[in-house]
């Protein structure tokens, strides 16, 4: 992978947070419910102290997926 390219499986949970009412629309499902979700891939700082929280996106996606199907 190459660095800067845009395809770090992991976001913010500001960055998460930013487009919560977008995935909501498009999935059909309450920004309470995909708060919930987010939160339960929230991945916290190593040790408590090293690094920053992230979200892997990979996975919250295929949760997504699986509960939520994106509607054509």
């Amino acid at each position: 992978m190459k660095v800067g390219s845009g395809l770090d499986p992991d976001i913010s949970p500001a960055a998460a947070e930013f487009q919560i009412p977008r995935i909501a629309r498009s999935r059909h499902v309450s920004e309470a419910e995909l708060r919930a979700l987010i939160t339960q891939h929230t991945v916290a700082r190593q040790f408590g102290v090293l690094g920053e929280p992230r979200i892997n996106v990979l996975e919250l996606n295929l949760d997504l997926d699986a509960q939520h199907p994106v509607s054509k």
